[in-house]
């Protein structure tokens, strides 16, 4: 008996697939329909009439990287912070942030999706700004996946413009953000770091969280200044704090967690708290304890720290992660493999997975969102290879992905964006920079 035919959307035939626990698998064929996986098959077995057909003989489909923090709002900050005197958000971000309008944070939210579908991300975790609904717009349009937030502050010593005129008007312009997301763009409530902002702030914005079911996020244990200052404040160390006042009962994905003592790690193994760490923002700051959170239990992605840090390429970021985990921690313990390329790559997509809060993301397997990205692997520095995988984290890069689908949508092809005018959005950036001369001497 012949096997009936369906139609999918997009057919990836021939071709070798990253597996959900990071083996190749090779001469197979994947279908896609109605923004998720349909059906993966032996190549020639094909049961699907596809409107689009994707050659694989020399490509790698993997799932698309997740950028667990990422500050869409510093996508003109590029090349300013390097080698700048600590602590840098204080100086030169956010007061930047603050100068920002609609249509800059536009053109920043374009130039961000720009970059991040060329290198491979499919979902992001933003830290908020001014104007996530500007941020949403674009990003929804172009295709991305994402979680947006309001910068929350009520520092008096902040920049007017980023400060909530009182607690209860901060906490109404999280839920109005909330109520203005939809489809790919999910909320996420934030306040800049709890030692930024007032104790009734950074209560309440935890409480709506538990209240209106939203994830939260915020910078935890970045700074061992911050720690100290924390514990100066409330008489013990953050991650127990919030436990200890019943704060952690929503979701929280926690960016960066570098100075985490053990009895944090066990709260955040137990409430299930998410973990972005930032490999080379973080590198002038500390090591964070990844193994000892790993073994916990805890899930952990990884961030870029927005492309005023070096730019959105979690290639990058995985392998300078592998060569600080060797150097800090591997060679002490005489152990070579302490940050393994497997679980490098896990955290870039299942740990992105979960800092997204979007279990269906993070592997190709049937039934998963069709959240997925096409590796060149003829390219010189991949071929020949005796482990792909270990090629991927040692030696890929975001301009090695060909195609990007994101929701089951061709959004890149063959290097080509398509759900963004490139030349455009450059042609637009450099006519602000020209009109405000301030953003590039901050």
């Amino acid at each position: 008996m012949e096997k009936e035919i369906h139609s999918c959307d997009i057919l990836l035939t021939n071709t070798r697939y990253l597996t959900p626990d990071m083996q190749v698998v090779s001469g197979k064929s994947i279908a896609i329909a109605q923004g998720r996986i349909l059906d993966i098959t032996d190549a020639g077995a094909e049961a699907c009439q596809a409107e689009i057909v994707l050659p694989g003989e020399h490509l790698l489909w993997m799932p698309g990287l997740i950028d667990g923090h990422l500050h869409t709002s510093q996508q003109l900050l590029r090349g300013r912070l390097l080698d700048e005197k600590p602590v840098i958000w204080k100086r030169v971000n956010v007061p930047f942030e603050s100068r920002l309008d609609p249509e800059s944070s536009r053109l920043s939210a374009q130039l961000a999706a720009m970059e991040m579908i060329s290198c491979g991300t499919t979902g992001f975790v933003d830290a908020g700004g001014k104007y996530p609904e500007v941020f949403a717009q674009v990003y929804g349009d172009c295709g991305l996946r994402g979680r947006l937030s309001v910068m929350t502050n009520d520092n008096p010593h902040a920049p007017e413009s980023l400060r909530a005129p009182s607690v209860s008007q901060a906490v109404d312009r999280l839920r109005s953000m909330r109520d203005a997301l939809s489809g790919r763009m999910k909320p996420i409530y934030s306040v800049t770091t709890p030692t930024a902002v007032s104790e009734a702030l950074l209560r309440a914005v935890f409480q709506a969280a538990a209240e209106d079911g939203v994830p939260v996020e915020t910078h935890m244990n970045e700074y061992a200044s911050e720690v100290t200052e924390f514990i100066e404040r409330y008489g013990a160390r953050p991650f127990t704090w919030l436990e200890s006042e019943g704060l952690l009962q929503a979701p929280l994905v926690a960016p960066h967690c570098i100075f985490l003592a053990q009895e944090e790690i066990e709260v955040l193994s137990r409430r299930d708290v998410r973990v972005a760490h930032c490999p080379f923002s973080n590198c002038g700051k500390g090591v964070p304890p990844t193994p000892q959170l790993l073994s916990a239990g805890v899930p952990v992605g990884l961030g870029t720290d927005g492309s005023a840090h070096g730019g959105l390429d979690l290639f990058r970021e995985m392998r300078l992660f592998r060569g600080v985990m060797n150097v800090t921690r591997g060679v002490a313990e005489a152990n070579s493999s302490i940050m393994p390329a497997q679980t490098l790559l896990r955290m870039a997509t299942q740990g992105g997975a979960a800092a997204l809060l979007e279990p269906e993301t993070g592997a190709i397997e049937p039934g998963r969102l069709a959240d997925l990205i096409a590796i060149d692997i003829d390219a010189p520095h991949l071929w020949p290879t005796q482990d792909l995988v270990h090629s991927l984290v040692e030696s890929a890069s975001g301009a090695d992905v060909r195609h990007s689908i994101i929701d089951g949508a061709l959004v890149m092809k063959d290097r080509e964006l398509l759900t963004l005018d490139a030349h455009r959005i450059r042609r637009e950036a450099e006519l602000l920079l020209e009109k405000n001369p301030w953003m590039c001497r901050w």
